[in-house]
């Protein structure tokens, strides 16, 4: 962390941000424009915007300024965390639903790894996204369940691996509106759907994309799915899921499944029906199978059963 420095602007001209990163290159840009949207940034004695063009000898006083090492997860033992498995390489965790598994600044609280950096401060340090903090895969704040983190660096790269090579199975369980009768394997080019503020699925047939502005690039996704179990609530018929994937793009399943008309109960991201008193989606992380890192022995680890799932 940069405290209480400053420096003499050499030439007219410059951006703020630009000037801070030159001077402080340990540093981000993002953490530059931070400083200066929380005034700790002056010039002349004034509070600036990251745009202002600097005049030759405009003194710069920063209070406080970020560094790129700074950017790690923060401990939060007030994050509770169930962890399913531990071993000297490998966690395992079963995220509720309603929980980021992992912050988006350095200064956000309250995800999976805030709990579990508190606990294994080892994982602070494992992996190339230092927010991730040793965390395998991403599942969405709303989607229940599994989550593996790696313990050290040689765990990371052999699992990180494997996901890479589509050799990690994922289980996951969908609660959808409506009945299913067979199950069948599901098959998209998945991209952000253009035009909306925030990040949703749909297949590249559908999205009207030019060759020239389809960016970033279509991703396959291949969803097997299976029905288990069948229910009634109220009016309405629903279908629990047994969800196979090896691939690994954003909202697969949600999308995949709303793509092929069938709605995870209360997802409405997705075109599924608002449900009363009912927080996030029936959608779960229940098992990976996978080569343990150090043994290679074929290892499974489940999660149990979420309440919207057990009531079946």
């Amino acid at each position: 962390m940069i405290e209480n420095v400053s420096f003499v602007a050499e030439s007219s001209g410059v951006r703020l941000d630009a000037a801070l990163l030159s001077h402080f290159p340990s540093s981000t840009r993002a953490f530059c424009r931070e400083a200066c949207a929380n005034g700790n940034v002056l010039v002349d004695g004034r509070q600036a915007l990251k745009g202002m063009k600097l005049r030759q000898g405009a003194v710069v006083e920063v209070k406080s300024l970020a560094e790129a090492g700074d950017n790690r997860v923060a401990p939060d033992r007030s994050v509770r965390v169930r962890c399913l498995f531990e071993d000297a390489a490998l966690l395992a965790f079963d995220k509720p639903a309603a929980m980021p598994v992992q912050p988006l600044t350095c200064r956000e609280t309250g995800t999976l790894m805030n709990g579990v950096v508190a606990r294994w401060p080892e994982t602070r340090e494992v992996g190339d996204q230092p927010l991730m903090a040793g965390a395998l895969h991403r599942i969405d704040a709303d989607t229940s369940g599994l989550v593996l983190v790696a313990k050290t660096a040689e765990a990371f790269e052999n699992l990180r691996a494997q996901f890479a090579a589509q050799t990690v199975k994922k289980t996951y369980l969908a609660l959808v509106e409506g009945a299913v009768a067979v199950g069948g394997t599901l098959e998209n080019d998945l991209v952000h759907m253009p035009g909306i503020p925030y990040c949703k699925m749909t297949d590249v047939s559908r999205a009207r994309l030019t060759r020239d502005v389809r960016h970033p690039p279509a991703l396959h996704a291949v969803t097997n799915f299976r029905p288990i179990a069948h229910t009634t609530e109220g009016n309405e018929e629903r279908t629990l899921l047994e969800v196979t994937i090896f691939t690994g793009v954003t909202h697969q399943i949600r999308a995949q499944l709303a793509l092929a008309g069938m709605h995870i109960v209360n997802d409405r991201l997705y075109g599924a029906f608002a449900v009363e008193n009912q927080a996030g989606h029936c959608l779960h992380s229940l098992a990976a199978h996978f080569r343990h890192p150090v043994s290679g022995d074929e290892t499974e680890i489940r999660t149990p059963y979420p309440p919207w799932a057990d009531l079946l």
